[in-house]
């Protein structure tokens, strides 16, 4: 098989890639590289010359047209996993034509080139925030969708347009909606890479509200697993909820890493909530499960782990806080703290 990953040198992407080819699959990379979009995420298999004939890299736009039909008609291309997405919910608060045009044209784009050249699977990775806030049980792949951000409206839209593929054109299509995922080489915009890095740094880590919100948790290889399985075990035109089980408040997380790091739980600054702020996510993972996939990593293992690669790997980390990162921190947490200034303490 010959896969095309889209945005395959991101955090979730880059792990999948390297389990794939892992398991000498060949893989096809599509990439924008973005700010978020990171090569150094694949360097241990663009620098290794015996993955040479199983890699193949482009850098483009999922909204690229003929790019993308390029790919599809001189790769041989099997099978399409969609991870390409703008995806920070923070950052589509503050601007969503971005995420609009990639969560939602670009799916379009690959949607239709997957049918003119006659794709054999197409696996479209949404996220459990289309289902908005869980105020009671866990969601079902059943449940209707109410997303309350630019981000997982965006999300929700793809997701539907791809089933919109299988329904009307029978393109061999599976929707994952996955929990929150966290691991190695997340851009630390996101909520527990943003927190190990500053308290590293000893600065203030920037909780929102309360810091009581729910939010279930999944090891990005985990997730990784679950897309694996589903590549050769999952039914066409069904949608699959990917969970961890993990259930966490934020203010519990953000505890745990203070405690592994061995610094003072003061760190923690209560900021102004975010707008339109989902309280609880949680994902009904029976139908998953009955067909044979669990995930395997405990969420205090896999945190302490990933606690680790940070320590081990600053100079990923800290090139990435001193460049475009540190602009849309200030815009983002400066107005939020009670004084700004107590980011650098």
């Amino acid at each position: 098989m010959t896969i095309l990953v889209t945005g395959g040198a991101g955090f979730i992407g880059s792990h999948f890639v390297r389990r794939m080819i892992n398991q000498d699959t060949r893989v096809v990379v599509l990439d924008k590289l973005t700010y978020a979009g990171n090569l150094e995420n694949l360097r241990d298999i663009t620098g290794d010359s015996r993955r040479s004939k199983q890699f193949t890299f482009y850098k483009g736009d999922i909204c690229n047209q003929e790019l993308v039909e390029y790919i599809l008609s001189t790769e041989g291309i099997d099978a399409i996993i969609n991870f390409a997405a703008e995806t920070h919910v923070d950052r589509s608060i503050l601007s969503a034509s971005a995420f609009i045009d990639t969560d939602m044209k670009g799916v379009l784009v690959l949607l239709e080139a997957s049918r003119r050249y006659a794709i054999k699977k197409f696996i479209q990775i949404s996220t459990d925030e289309v289902y908005g806030t869980a105020y009671h049980s866990a969601f079902k792949e059943t449940d209707a969708l109410n997303p309350g951000n630019p981000y997982s409206a965006s999300k929700a839209g793809g997701d539907r347009l791809a089933y919109s593929y299988w329904i009307t054109y029978k393109l061999p299509i599976i929707i994952t909606r996955a929990s929150n995922n966290y691991g190695p080489y997340q851009y630390p915009e996101k909520f527990i890479p943003l927190f190990i890095t500053n308290a590293i740094e000893d600065r203030k880590l920037p909780l929102y509200g309360d810091g009581r919100q729910i939010r279930d948790w999944i090891h990005v290889e985990d997730h990784c697993a679950g897309i694996d399985f589903l590549l050769t075990h999952g039914k066409d035109g069904e949608v699959y909820n990917i969970g961890g089980g993990n259930e966490r408040c934020n203010i519990d997380t953000a505890s745990l890493i203070l405690d592994e790091l061995k610094k003072p739980g003061t760190l923690i600054e209560h900021v102004k909530d975010r707008e339109g702020h989902d309280r609880r996510y949680a994902l009904d993972c029976t139908k998953l499960k009955a067909l044979g996939y669990r995930p395997k990593i405990e969420f205090e293992t896999g945190l302490r782990d990933t606690i680790q690669w940070y320590r081990d790997n600053e100079n990923w980390w800290k090139r990435i806080k001193n460049s475009e990162f540190m602009g849309y921190y200030h815009k983002q947490y400066n107005h939020r703290f009670i004084s700004p200034c107590l980011q650098n303490q």
